[in-house]
């Protein structure tokens, strides 16, 4: 059955597990995160659809492979069209033009860039194929909505094969400046395509302007619309800061609409995680371990663009410092590897090894030891304990689109105290300014930012939380979730006009 919205991500919207041998479908363990988000719009607005990605090489498999394949879980009823990939078109399309090319750029780590071993056609192969999966499964007049920009090309090819269909994207990542992003030989096939969306939509304002100049400088669009960027969301002089935010571009005859509005997390599910008797029991347990000691909770992908090695280094700076905290303070850091096969992480996990062992060496005690490095996903009840107990999250990205980890300990924090770093070149910066803010590229700032943390007193880490508590509450999922149907009712009318 036709669809009145598809949704268009690169990951399946359930885990799949062997079971006899056999692949079994079973719904996500955790309902936070952006996949269980996405999945919530299904059946909410009328049927809904999913296309994704699975990988598929051995030819007898490909034969029999389900190409569409219907789910009945808790979130509702819908389609799952499913495109089967080869391992080399994954690798081509994924690893090698998304992480290696693009991932650097959005960035704006240009000394990264690596165009040599990128396959553009498998990019527009693979996006083609997301394009037309979407149009066999969208009604006319629903909307399809992509998501992030390995699917970059995909409007543009839907737009040729359904002129008439209402399409919408959201950027989950940063968008770099018109210069930065120029540094991809593509750029004018991805602004096009991109402008062949009725709606595009960005975290934050700054974005949604890089996206705007950008698109001006390489194909003429105009800025017809702009705001004055709200209250909340222009925080003055910081490094994200935008004080107007462009809401519409005219281009060959057509509006595109630009929203900016943060993916949020579930307040209230982190809040009933928080209150649960095996998270509280686990919070006395941790409690008891740290005894006197203040903990520093860091938690974060292995990837250069977080700035794990900076934070590392800058935790080693403060002991030599201030001997003062020597066995008085623990870092914890969470460093996820996401990418295992890719040069790129191996050597920052290395790094992060390696900094780690020449702290402990060189300020470990038998009883003490300074850095606890953990390098696996952590059970979210558990995460959510540590959170509570930490007197301090550090979360400082060299540059970062959102990040959900900082919101999530802002919402766990439900006794009001806790201590917020926060690195300005963080998406969430702009919602969450009374965070202690940092400039993760200098020592000094980082070294600062440290101190005032540790030293804050009771009643400032309070006020400071009650503002953050409030803007996290404010801008939480359901928020995103009801700005985003704003955006689907705005450009109803066009669509129906486009029909006829």
């Amino acid at each position: 059955m036709p669809s009145d919205l598809v949704v268009v991500y690169h990951r399946q919207p359930y885990e799949q597990v062997m079971v006899d041998g056999q692949p079994v479908l079973r719904e996500n363990k955790s309902p936070n995160g952006i996949v269980p988000t996405l999945k919530s719009f299904m059946g909410r607005d009328g049927e809904g659809a999913w296309v994704a990605w699975e990988q598929v090489d051995d030819e007898e498999e490909r034969e029999r492979f389900e190409k569409v394949v219907h789910i009945e879980d808790s979130y509702g009823s819908y389609n799952v069209s499913r495109l089967a990939l080869t391992s080399q078109q994954v690798r081509s399309f994924y690893h090698v033009t998304s992480k290696e090319a693009i991932w650097p750029i959005l960035h704006s780590f240009k000394e990264r860039y690596n165009y040599d071993p990128v396959d553009w056609p498998t990019f527009r192969e693979v996006n083609w194929a997301f394009a037309e999966a979407a149009a066999r499964e969208v009604a006319p007049g629903g909307v399809v909505w992509f998501h992030d920009y390995n699917l970059w090309l995909a409007p543009g090819y839907l737009r040729k094969i359904k002129p008439e269909c209402r399409i919408a994207f959201f950027h989950h990542t940063p968008f770099p400046s018109a210069d930065m992003f120029s540094v991809l030989p593509w750029r004018q096939e991805i602004v096009e395509s991109l402008l062949a969306c009725d709606s595009v939509g960005f975290h934050i304002p700054r974005y949604a302007a890089n996206f705007a100049h950008a698109a001006h400088a390489l194909t003429g669009a105009a800025i017809t619309e702009e705001v004055e960027t709200r209250d909340d969301f222009s925080p003055t002089g910081m490094a994200l800061s935008e004080v107007n935010t462009p809401t519409k571009l005219s281009h060959r005859g057509r509006d595109v609409s630009l929203s900016s509005w943060p993916v949020g997390v579930d307040v209230d599910y982190v809040g009933k995680i928080a209150r649960d008797d095996e998270t509280t029991a686990q919070l006395a347990e941790i409690r008891e371990e740290l005894g006197d000691v203040k903990l520093i909770l860091s938690v974060s992908r292995t990837d250069y663009t977080k700035g794990n090695i900076e934070q590392l280094l800058t935790f080693e700076r403060l002991l030599e410092r201030r001997p003062d905290l020597v066995g008085q303070v623990r870092l914890m850091l969470v460093s996820v590897p996401a990418n295992r096969n890719m040069a790129v992480y191996e050597e920052v996990q290395r790094t992060i090894e390696e900094v780690t062992g020449r702290i402990n060496g060189r300020f470990g005690r038998m009883n003490w030891q300074p850095v606890t490095l953990i390098s696996r996903a952590i059970a979210f009840k558990r995460l959510v304990a540590y959170h509570q107990a930490a007197a301090v999250c550090w979360i400082t990205p060299l540059c970062d689109g959102l990040n959900l980890v900082a919101q999530e300990y802002v919402a766990a924090r439900l006794d009001g105290d806790g201590t917020l770093v926060l690195s300005e070149f963080a998406g969430a910066a702009v919602p969450l300014a009374a965070a202690v803010m940092t400039n993760p590229f200098s020592n000094r700032s980082m070294d600062a930012a440290i101190d005032h943390a540790l030293d804050m007193p009771e009643n400032e880490r309070r006020e400071r939380m009650k503002v953050l508590r409030e803007r996290v509450r404010r801008y939480d999922i359901r928020a995103w979730m009801a700005e985003q149907r704003r955006t689907f009712e705005a450009i109803a009318p066009n669509a129906v006009g486009d029909a006829a």
